[in-house]
């Protein structure tokens, strides 16, 4: 995390949410980690709430993401940081919209959109490479997130 350490400790705001409360700090798959810790803050949503309050959430965290990762962005110079990992989270939030809540379910879509995020099939892979800031920071994630629930639509289409 070159220049941001300078700038922002990891306990401002900024870092907590660009970082998801530090998982995109962790020397190891700060990505993965980031979906991962996301996944209790989705059954709790959904428990309390169902889809609606998950895709709320999602629409809510992408914004301030967006705002952060600019930020960031700009702070170190850098294209997209990889210690930002709220966009992983809001991704990750889109794929478990779809399940129910049922561990074999939210693990298959944290499988699926991992899968999605790593390989970045068309258009992820354009919006990684060509949006610039916050923006392009989050919309790839979103793109993988939105892959990974209609595979699991498809899934869950075989099972009624």
């Amino acid at each position: 995390m070159p220049n941001s350490r300078k700038i922002f400790s990891s306990w401002h705001p900024t870092m907590l949410v660009a970082t998801w409360f530090g998982c995109g700090l962790s020397r190891f798959a700060p990505g993965t980690c980031g979906s991962l810790l996301a996944m209790p803050f989705a059954w709790a949503l959904l428990t309390i709430g169902g889809t609606f309050w998950l895709l709320i959430a999602s629409a809510i965290l992408f914004l301030l993401g967006w705002w952060v990762s600019a930020v960031l962005v700009r702070t170190t110079d850098q294209k997209d940081p990889q210690f930002i990992v709220v966009d992983e989270v809001v991704g990750q939030w889109i794929a478990l919209s779809v399940v129910p809540l049922n561990v074999i379910w939210f693990a298959l879509a944290f499988i699926l959109f991992r899968v999605a995020d790593i390989f970045k099939v068309w258009p992820a892979n354009w919006m990684d490479k060509m949006l610039p800031g916050g923006f392009g920071v989050m919309a790839d994630d979103v793109v993988a997130g939105v892959y990974a629930a209609i595979v699991i639509l498809c899934i869950r289409g075989g099972f009624y």
